[in-house]
């Protein structure tokens, strides 16, 4: 059973499946974390989540840090040789437990070769997503890159079934990117890999800061999959926040339960959850295993599915920037590279030399994401826009901890309310 095929039937049985963000460098705990993630009282994947070194090709630190014993914060698939990687998921990865890899490079190839030679048919990432919030790599050389990537994909044997690989679009800078250009950039992404070939394929977006906009961006995302990607088989998957987490245990279970409510209310398949030790370290399997198990209760408690508009405000800015960028040039991965020399595409706060810099964001009083800056994107017009004053340092960072202060705050007011009201 492949990849795919494992989502789909977990979710035609009513699970969602749930997913952690799992590297340990030495095969034996990673063994041990896989294992305990099969165990868990949910429906899971694995993941093998690779160190940062090897995300930027410097298998020199790694060789020195395997050799010297230096803890690195993932597995260095590329220094492991494939039959300790095999050995490492024997008995573990197959058709009742899949195992993804996930990485992080603009320049996977060898990352591609070392996953393919161990038997892992299953990845994730994107030209754009891999590029600009990770690397100084040109974009154009990224899109090189992941080209021969989906090329070396197809051409391997893959006894389990189909390749499969993940757009990571839709979790662009991980905050104050509003939900429309997150959709566009993860449609984008995948309709680069179906182009290639690809057939298997699942469409990320990242929970933002208001759970009806979210709602309208997954309900936009299905809408242009569907339109744009008829002959594949996709999925939806949602990441837990990828900003500043709740520091208190509370506001980080409670932050993940929202998660999980909105994968279920927006009928998608699978979740990559975060744990309550986010915002201070490395969580431990333990707590990558409660908070597995956290997130698949909180979605079996939500009964009722979310009611959107097809053609909402996120749809509509999502369209008119793919439309943009599909308009540019015949051949998607050039197109994507135009798009953003012209600003069509121009992700806020991203400092990459390819990205123009000139759109801004705003969160309004709601916790909605919106356009304060446009720049050349396409989106005059469509959008209005909204002058939300002069973005100072102080107004970004009271928006990058608005979500963290939300959410400890109702923690930490919990117990004071429940002592006011026994009194």
């Amino acid at each position: 059973m492949s990849f795919e095929e494992f989502v789909a039937r977990r979710h035609a049985a009513g699970e969602l499946v749930v997913q952690p963000r799992m590297g340990f460098a030495d095969p034996a705990v990673m063994r041990a974390g896989l294992a305990a993630t099969k165990n868990a009282a949910a429906a899971t994947v694995g993941t093998v989540t690779l160190d940062s070194y090897t995300r930027v090709c410097d298998t020199a630190s790694v060789a020195h840090a395997l050799g010297n014993g230096i803890a690195l914060n993932g597995y260095p698939i590329v220094n492991h040789p494939p039959e300790v990687t095999r050995g490492m998921l024997d008995g573990l990865e197959g058709p009742g437990f899949p195992v993804q890899v996930r990485h992080g490079s603009a320049r996977p190839a060898d990352i591609f070769r070392a996953m393919i030679a161990a038997g892992l048919h299953a990845t994730e990432g994107g030209p754009v997503s891999y590029c600009l919030p990770y690397s100084r790599t040109p974009l154009d050389e990224s899109v090189r890159n992941w080209a021969r990537c989906c090329d070396l994909l197809l051409a391997a044997e893959h006894p389990g079934g189909r390749p499969h690989l993940e757009t990571f679009g839709g979790c662009m800078m991980g905050q104050l990117c509003p939900p429309s250009e997150l959709v566009a950039l993860s449609v984008l992404e995948a309709l680069f890999f179906y182009r290639k070939g690809l057939r298997s394929i699942s469409v990320s977006y990242a929970q933002q800061t208001n759970m009806a906009q979210d709602q309208e961006a997954v309900a936009a995302l299905r809408r242009l999959c569907a339109e744009l990607l008829p002959e594949a088989t996709w999925h939806v998957v949602i990441y837990a926040y990828m900003g500043l987490f709740p520091r208190t245990p509370g506001g980080a279970r409670t932050l993940l339960g929202k998660a999980a409510e909105l994968a279920v209310t927006t009928g998608s398949e699978r979740l990559i959850v975060k744990t309550t030790a986010e915002a201070h370290r490395i969580p431990t399997v333990a707590e990558n295993v409660a908070a597995l198990e956290h997130a698949a209760a909180a979605a079996d408690a939500v009964t009722e599915k979310a009611v959107v508009a097809a053609d909402n405000q996120v749809y509509r800015e999502a369209h008119a920037l793919v439309d943009a960028v599909l308009n540019s040039h015949a051949d998607l991965g050039r197109a994507i590279v135009i798009a953003f020399k012209r600003g069509l595409l121009d992700v806020p706060y991203c400092l990459h030399p390819d990205n123009a810099g000139q759109a801004r964001s705003y969160l309004d009083p709601a916790g909605r994401l919106g356009w304060s800056e446009l720049g050349s994107l396409p989106l005059h017009g469509v959008v209005e826009r909204h002058h939300a004053g002069r973005i100072t340092s102080s107004t970004l960072m009271s928006a990058l901890s608005h979500v963290q202060h939300a959410f400890d705050t109702e923690a930490l007011e919990q117990p004071m309310r429940a002592i006011g009201g026994g009194s």
